[in-house]
């Protein structure tokens, strides 16, 4: 029984180590700012540039800031699901290329979001503390959201 055991736990490693051979292609745009990104599109102050580069851009840009763990499989496919899904629900990278309304839709789900505490998600915020909001900035960032979807709104 104790061999069998040993074999399975060897088998096991093995497997574990050549998980880490498959390395997906970081999701990093090594400091570039396209024109389209939301701060080239909209003036973000510094206070909210700050809370999004914290709490969000890490899911929901080009530019992850990826730590030392993502080196290790199977968290790094956890990680590239959560971008991959994030990006796709929101891109602050790609802002440009919504269209108005869209860009309205996606502010108004920002602020729900953050006001049902569903954004950053509880799994990011386990690890990244610096990325729970706080009240106030939960306040700040949807007052900004709602000025900005205003100028919008005028537009249109």
């Amino acid at each position: 029984m104790k061999q069998f055991i040993r074999k399975i736990l060897f088998i096991g490693l093995i497997i574990f180590l050549l998980m880490q051979l498959y390395q997906p292609v970081r999701n990093s745009d090594y400091g570039q700012v396209l024109p389209i990104h939301i701060s080239k599109v909209y003036h973000i102050p510094r206070n909210i540039e700050a809370i999004l580069q914290t709490s969000c851009y890490d899911c929901h840009s080009n530019n992850t800031q990826y730590p030392w763990y993502s080196y290790v499989q199977p968290v790094r496919l956890f990680m590239e699901s959560h971008i991959t899904q994030g990006k796709k629900d929101l891109n602050f990278s790609q802002w440009g290329d919504y269209s108005k309304r869209k860009q309205g839709n996606k502010l108004d789900r920002i602020v729900k979001q953050i006001k049902a505490n569903e954004m950053p998600l509880t799994s990011y915020t386990l690890i990244h503390k610096n990325a729970v909001l706080t009240p106030a900035q939960k306040e700040q960032v949807i007052k900004w959201a709602q000025k900005v979807n205003d100028s919008i709104s005028k537009i249109n």
